[in-house]
């Protein structure tokens, strides 16, 4: 059940944000083989000024960011499979792959707090994390 922020430098359409968000969504299923309904993804978008990349003036700006929370426990092969898949789905939305940048933070499931406040670890989760 990981938790997703994208982060953009620019606003997009509904349309447009729904298509990053489920390209993003996709890569985890694909990837990390989670169910197609555990869905946890945000999506903000900055003024320019608010989130600075080091773009160049006058470079058309598709910066994205895309940070996922997750249970440790995925392989190195998953992680380079999301990795991948993350930035070839948002290339197919317009926003290409070296605009990407993708930081996966990982913690053990004791350290979640779920279904009315108990240890993500006390209970099945229903998919396995070990992939």
């Amino acid at each position: 059940m990981p938790s997703s922020l994208i982060e953009v430098r620019r606003p997009y359409t509904a349309h447009e944000e729904t298509a990053i968000i489920d390209a993003v969504h996709a890569s985890l299923v694909a990837a990390f083989k989670i169910p197609e309904e555990d869905r946890y993804i945000r999506l903000l978008s900055y003024e320019p000024h608010r989130m600075v990349n080091g773009l160049e003036d006058g470079q058309p700006d598709y910066y994205t960011r895309v940070t996922i929370d997750c249970f440790s426990g995925r392989s190195l092969d998953a992680k380079r499979a999301l990795y991948r898949e993350i930035v070839e789905r948002l290339e197919t939305v317009g926003i290409p792959r070296d605009s990407v940048s993708i930081l996966l933070r990982e913690n053990p499931p004791e350290n979640w707090g779920l279904n009315g406040g108990q240890a993500a670890s006390d209970f099945d989760l229903g998919f396995n994390i070990n992939v």
